[in-house]
């Protein structure tokens, strides 16, 4: 397996990115999977629901389960966050995992950037960013800029940056 992140601030790109990506990974004859980090806790059962009932009496974790797929919600209640390296441990086997989020971590990351959101680009001050994804030309960029725009050569980099998951 293979990893690869992509960075950047809300609202640059990154979810409608990996989208686009995920389909041309997949005809290249990939399996990819995603990683994303969420800032804040989250559901993905509903109230009312079994499932959340399991978890809200306590279980610590509820696997769902179904002709279609399946899922485990594990409650962390009061443990730590899990770290990156962790989580991936958790993961099947793929070829590869694009991450959104975990942008602290230490790992090749593309970074994702639009002029239009007027934000500071990360690249600078994480020297893990191996190139910058743009909507327009960054002349002052210290990285290679490549258009975010071109699917296929957004692809290849990501191919040619992404590392071998120790462990």
């Amino acid at each position: 397996m293979r990893i690869i992140g992509l960075a950047g601030w809300s609202g640059s790109g990154k979810t409608t990115l990996i989208t686009k990506l995920i389909p041309r990974l997949s005809a290249r004859g990939l399996r990819v999977s995603t990683l994303k980090h969420a800032h804040h806790g989250f559901d993905l059962d509903k109230p009312g629901k079994d499932s959340f009932m399991h978890r809200v009496a306590g279980a610590t974790e509820v696997i769902i389960s179904s002709a279609k797929r399946w899922a485990i919600l594990h409650e962390l209640r009061d443990e730590e966050e899990w770290n990156m390296a962790d989580l991936v441990a958790k993961m099947s086997p793929v070829d590869l995992v694009l991450v959104e989020g975990f942008k602290r971590d230490s790992f090749p990351k593309l970074e994702i950037h639009r002029a239009e959101n007027d934000k500071p680009l990360l690249h600078p001050d994480d020297p893990y960013i191996v190139a910058v994804a743009c909507d327009t030309p960054l002349p002052q960029a210290k990285v290679p800029v490549i258009d975010l725009n071109d699917i296929d050569a957004v692809a290849d980099l990501l191919l040619a940056h992404a590392v071998k998951i120790s462990g």
